[in-house]
């Protein structure tokens, strides 16, 4: 399995924005589909993007197409998730997520690992 850690998380207004990374461990970063995952409090965690091995494929989320977008570095060995035009309702612990099969989906039982978390909260 990967290592996976998430940064970028944060405090802001309604309307603005914030890129969030997760840094993977390990040299086979580039065969892994990479997501991303929401999870409000009280709510069940959530897809919200998607991107291929080497990023020609990407999926969303209708409630975040056309505000936010995934894109990954594999020099880098990273994912970003870059979140424009943020809404309250956005608030939540997202979480990167690591699938060793290759497929393009957005159901959690593909992805093998995860990362801890990190806190966006939007506010109004």
């Amino acid at each position: 399995q990967v290592q996976l850690g998430e940064s970028g998380g944060g405090l802001v207004q309604a309307g603005g924005s914030l890129r969030l990374s997760c840094a993977a461990s390990g040299r086979t970063f580039s065969s892994y589909t990479m997501g991303w995952f929401r999870q409000a409090p009280g709510k069940e965690r959530e897809f919200v993007a998607v991107i291929s091995r080497i990023g020609g494929s990407t999926y969303y989320a209708d409630s975040v197409k056309g505000r936010f977008t995934i894109s990954r570095d594999n020099a880098k060995n990273t994912v970003y998730l870059q979140m424009n035009s943020l809404k309250p309702e956005d608030t939540a612990v997202y979480y990167c997520a690591a699938g060793v099969h290759g497929v393009v989906a957005t159901a959690p039982a593909y992805f093998d690992s995860w990362g801890q978390g990190t806190q966006v909260s939007v506010s109004s």
